[in-house]
């Protein structure tokens, strides 16, 4: 089975169910059937398939009623929501009007080990992990056999280095089994992860060789990028200069900037949607979305509906949700102290002099008095289902936009900050950097500091799911810095205060500490 048309194929990926679903998060990275009378036989296609589907999907349904982990809301505990709600709404990008159990504790930085939704995080990328030692227990090297396994053990690393970067010390193992798993130290699995990369990248796919929506090797450049980029967080011992040599090695790859940074954000963004788009030409690693035929509330579509609302310019869909907005500290980012006069998307692009400042401000206010008030806070437009042809979408509600998981211009910021920090080099950093502002039609630095560079990744990267890492890496998250945001660490302080630095990392929910007496706790809590 190719997945040159995913989009279509994702959905009989259900079928999977009795295989490795319906695990309670409790049980770790244990699987069993539904029925254990059943006789079943390894679909080694199939499960290749559920490793990928598992990034977009989070259930046998879609949208919601029969979830991958069970006890946990279908949609609520999907791939891509869970990365963005823990990634943006605890930083000095988004802020959330829901009032559900979770959300404010993200927003003011205060959760606990009975947290619900890092338990849905949790659970989703252990079971993704375990879906991934399913196929790689079962599958033979035959054919394209060799590449797929390659490809599900980048997956799996993928899963593991979300797991390291958040939970820090979480339970691991490479094969199912029944057994609870022994807990591995932070540093420990960054040495596995990297190993996994390093040994599984030859046998994966030239840059641009792979169908679409399967990973090559520019992938796994990206993620070793990221890996080494955060390495002294991870082990205590940074690794600049190999951020910067994989950085490279995916600027070289043969990948190139979109032309129009919006619609790398839009629905026909995918390489067989039928436009002139050219976005897939810079998306490394694209999770594939369709309003037809994977309908989650946990992919692509929970960023679109949740970040617009009634009023806002059309969007492409008839599900806006007016959840999520920006801080004013990320408005600060486009126009510093002194926000523009209220106006719409055109207006604010001239007002920044950055075609990537993609917000729409009327009657919303940009300070943010009422957190539970969706208009106060400005909305962005970045994410939408319109197409860039102006074609007619798959569906009313859900959405055709794939998510970008990894493209181009990060490996430039990438580049930059680890080429400084490594030899101080100010020019290649700067030369870095202006080329995704000459992108966005912005004015160019004549030389860039690291901070410029942390401004820069928020202007580039904004709610793509990625800032809290920057920030806990610049030192600018939990524990006493300079650095405040509006409401950083309490509901009471919308000037911001500093917020203790056991927040670095989110707590091993109670849940598992209970059933898994391998595991410990995450020091203070």
């Amino acid at each position: 089975m190719k997945l040159k048309n995913i989009k279509h194929i994702i959905p009989a990926a259900g079928i999977l169910a009795m295989m490795c679903c319906n695990t309670a998060c409790v049980n770790d990275l244990d699987v069993s059937p539904i029925d254990p009378n059943v006789t079943q036989e390894f679909d080694q296609e199939g499960v290749f398939v559920k490793c990928y589907a598992a990034l977009s999907l989070s259930g046998q349904q879609g949208p919601s009623g029969d979830g991958d982990v069970d006890g946990l809301d279908e949609g609520t505990c999907g791939f891509i929501r869970q990365i963005w709600n823990a990634n943006e709404l605890t930083t000095d990008e988004a802020i959330c009007s829901w009032g559900d159990d979770g959300i404010p504790q993200y927003n003011f930085n205060s959760w606990t080990s009975a947290h619900p939704m890092l338990e849905g995080l949790y659970a989703k990328l252990l079971i993704n992990v375990t879906i991934c030692n399913h196929f790689l227990d079962e599958a033979s090297s035959d054919g394209d056999g060799a590449m797929q396994i390659a490809e599900v053990r980048f997956l799996r690393a993928l899963n593991y280095y979300y797991l390291m970067d958040m939970f820090g010390n979480p339970p691991f193992t490479t094969t199912v089994s029944s057994s609870n798993p022994p807990q591995i130290q932070r540093a420990d699995l960054f040495e596995w992860i990297e190993g996994e990369l390093l040994d599984c990248v030859d046998a994966m796919a030239e840059p641009l060789a792979n169908e679409y929506y399967r990973v090559d090797k520019a992938a796994a450049w990206m993620l070793l990028s990221r890996l080494y980029l955060n390495a002294e967080i991870y082990t205590g011992t940074a690794r600049w200069s190999e951020a910067a040599e994989y950085a490279q090695k995916v600027i070289d790859s043969g990948y190139s900037l979109c032309s129009d940074y919006k619609a790398l954000f839009m629905a026909d963004n995918g390489k067989y949607d039928g436009s002139s788009n050219d976005a897939y030409k810079e998306i490394i690693f694209p999770i594939a979305a369709d309003g037809a035929n994977t309908r989650s509330y946990g992919n692509t579509q929970f960023v679109v509906a949740s970040t617009h609302t009634s009023g806002m310019p059309d969007w492409g869909s008839t599900a806006g949700w007016g959840g999520n907005r920006c801080r004013k500290a990320l408005m600060e980012k486009f126009y510093g102290e002194t926000m523009p006069a209220y106006g719409d998307v055109d207006e604010m692009i001239a007002a920044a002099g950055d075609d990537r400042a993609l917000f729409y401000s009327k009657d919303c206010t940009f300070e943010i008095s009422t957190w539970s008030e969706f208009k106060q806070g400005c909305p962005t437009t970045k994410f939408s289902n319109i197409r860039t042809d102006g074609g007619t979408t798959n569906d009313a509600e859900y959405v055709d936009t794939d998510w970008p998981m990894m493209r181009l211009a990060e490996a430039y910021l990438t580049f930059a900050e680890a080429t400084m920090r490594s030899n101080g080099s100010t020019t290649e950093a700067t030369n870095a950097v202006n080329v995704l502002r000459e992108r966005a039609n912005a004015s160019t630095f004549d030389r860039v500091t690291l901070d410029d560079i942390l401004d820069e990744r928020s202007r580039e990267l904004y709610m793509e799911g990625q800032r809290r890492t920057d920030l806990i890496r610049y030192g600018y998250f939990g524990g006493s810095n300079s650095y405040l945001w509006d409401y950083k660490g309490s509901a009471n302080a919308p000037e911001g205060t500093n917020f203790d630095s056991k927040y670095n990392l989110f707590a091993i929910p109670s849940s598992d500490l209970i059933s898994n007496t391998n595991l410990v706790q995450n020091p203070g809590f």
